[in-house]
Formats: structure tokens, C-alpha cells, sequence
């Protein structure tokens, strides 16, 4: 009753932020307590098969060894089947496998990044993120436990429609009028022309950021937009700024502990569909990481769009669940 998938990245909440920013550490222990809250859940919810992703510190394999013999849980455990590389691309390998194996749902352990990577592999199999990496938009915090609870009661059917489960924006990147990547969070435009350190710290070298939601409570580059134009998840349209020399700052927290003031030249709204082009030389980083370079004879577009990944509400479906009554246990 129930297929889950769990991908648990070792390597999130680790990057030089922690160096130049003040961001806690999740360590790979606390990951494993996690997902030693999920397993149980996931059990006592009636879920019998777990697929997860096979990673070299061994996080599902260390939640299962330290369950005392009481709860053991009566599941099926089945690493998906990856040529384990101990890079991020592993998520995205690990979450199209799990999509054609038949999972139901996918927690994911990790940040915007991890989740950028299963956004692009799991298809329409609905992600249940958890907040574990440095910029934390899309993930969010939300105990294990009830996750687990959560994941279970979409991996069996007993929620399927929002609010429980609600559709998400993406930013597809196009490159000389092929798709080459998405951003499920921000794309930001930055001077450099070389990727160097992948992580997104020093405002000074943004030029522009788009994004597909930003809010005063985020942290990372799209609370700059949260702090000037605010745009929900569910909106029906993203954002544009251009940075620079202009007649407003805007305070925002760009990372943990650090507070910048950011100079804004204009801003925008814009429409799902609506493509924005990108003309100059330049890198661009997908959900605070560098990824795509651009040469000055490069044609660049970045079209906003409501196809991202399927997203579980973890207290709406448990809310929609219970109104079936899928808690109550009758007597025999």
C-alpha cells in the first residue's frame, strides 16, 4: 500500500556560505535522525515499500540500523538503481529512476538546490521537501515525523488535489533556442564569466535576478525581491529585477546572519510564458548555484512557466486526510 521515495543529500547545508554567512550546519547524523522519523512514519502509516538513493555516507542505512527491535518496520527497502557519483547530479538520476519505477511520492532531505535537481527527474510524482541545505525557499521546515504521515497519505491515494498537493512555478533556461536547464527558485544574471565557487554570496556581482517567488520571510537572493515585490508561490506571475546604481536600496537577507542593502534600478512583474532575453556575456545561477556560463555571441532566454514539480503541503494533506477519517482505527 504505498510506494515512497527518499532522497536524502549528504553533501546539502555544507557550502563556503557557512564561511562567509553565519548558516547552521545540518550535519549527515542529523539527517539520519530525520529519516529514522520518516521511516516510522511512513510504516505506521501503511506504507510497505521505500526506494531510496543510494549515497556514500549511507544516511537510509544508518536510520534503519538504530531502530530498536519493537518498531521495526515491516518494509521492502530498494536503493534506486544509479551509478553513484557523489555529485548533485546523483538527485536527479535518482529521482528519474524512482519515477519509473513507480513511486507515489519523494521526500527529499536538502536545500533548493537538491530540489532544483529532483524537480528535473521526477516527473509528475508529487516531492515532499524537507528543509536541510543552505537556501531554504522551496524546501520547508517540517518535522520528520509528520512528513512521513504526509508522504504516506499521498503515496496511497487518499489525497490527490490541492490543497495537499499544489503545482509549482519553474524558470526553463534556453541556450541558442535549446532547453538547457531550469530553476525552480531564482535565476540570477551575474558579472562573472567563469563559474569558480558555485555558491551566490556577494550582491556586488548580480546584475539581474529573476524569480518565481520571493518574499520578505525568505532567505537567500530572492528576499531581495521578497523586500521590494513580493510574489507567493501560488501567484500566477515571477519577478524581474535589474541591480545596480538606482535611486532605492533594499535591505534583505541574502544568506544566514548576513543582512545586505542591495541597490535596485527597476523591477517587474512577469507573465507565465513571458520570455525575458539575456544579451551579454555572463553566468547564471539556478536556485543559488553557478551553472550555465554565456558567451557575448550566446543567445540566452529565460521563459517563466507553471510547469515545476508537484508539491505536497504536508499539513493540508494530513487535514484532508483525517476528513476521510484515514486516523480513525475501528474495532474488529
Amino acid at each position: 500500500m504505498g510506494h515512497v521515495g527518499i532522497i536524502a543529500n549528504p553533501a546539502s547545508g555544507k557550502d563556503i556560505r557557512r564561511l562567509v554567512a553565519y548558516g547552521t550546519v545540518v550535519d549527515n547524523l542529523e539527517k539520519v535522525n530525520i529519516v529514522r522519523r520518516v521511516i516510522l512514519s511512513l510504516a505506521a502509516a501503511g506504507v510497505r515499500k521505500v526506494t531510496y538513493m543510494p549515497e556514500y555516507y549511507g544516511i537510509v542505512a544508518g536510520a534503519l540500523e538504530n531502530i530498536c527491535s519493537r518498531h521495526r518496520p515491516d518494509m521492502e527497502f530498494v536503493a534506486a538503481d544509479i551509478c553513484v557519483t557523489g555529485t548533485q547530479v546523483d538527485s536527479f538520476h535518482a529521482a528519474d529512476a524512482m519515477a519509473s519505477s513507480g513511486v507515489n511520492c519523494i521526500i527529499t532531505l536538502g536545500g533548493d538546490g537538491t530540489n532544483r535537481l529532483v524537480a528535473k527527474g521526477c516527473r509528475d510524482v508529487p516531492i515532499l521537501p524537507i528543509s536541510t541545505g543552505t537556501n531554504n525557499v522551496f524546501p520547508t521546515l517540517v518535522e520528520g515525523t509528520i512528513a512521513g504521515l504526509a508522504a504516506a497519505v499521498v503515496a496511497r491515494g487518499l489525497v490527490a488535489t490541492a490543497p495537499a498537493i499544489n503545482p509549482s512555478k519553474k524558470l526553463v533556461i534556453y541556450k541558442n533556442g535549446q532547453p538547457l536547464d531550469s530553476a525552480i527558485v531564482d535565476a540570477v544574471v551575474l558579472k562573472d564569466t567563469f563559474i569558480g565557487s558555485r555558491a551566490v554570496w556577494d550582491v556586488a556581482k548580480i546584475r539581474r535576478i529573476l524569480v518565481t517567488r520571493g518574499e520578505p520571510h525568505n532567505i537567500g537572493i530572492s528576499s531581495i525581491v521578497g523586500n521590494f515585490m513580493p510574489v507567493t508561490p501560488g501567484e500566477a506571475r515571477g519577478v524581474e529585477l535589474a541591480i545596480g546604481a538606482g535611486s532605492l536600496q533594499i535591505r534583505a537577507p541574502i544568506a544566514p546572519g548576513l543582512i545586505e542593502c542591495v541597490p535596485i534600478q527597476n523591477g517587474k512583474y512577469i507573465k507565465i510564458g513571458e520570455v525575458i532575453e539575456i544579451n551579454e556575456a555572463c553566468v547564471i545561477a539556478l536556485d543559488g548555484e553557478r551553472e550555465v556560463e554565456v558567451r557575448q555571441d550566446e543567445k540566452v532566454q529565460v521563459q517563466l512557466t507553471f510547469d515545476g514539480p508537484k508539491v505536497v503541503d504536508a499539513a493540508a494533506a494530513l487535514r484532508a486526510a483525517v476528513a476521510q477519517g484515514y486516523s480513525c482505527i475501528k474495532d474488529n
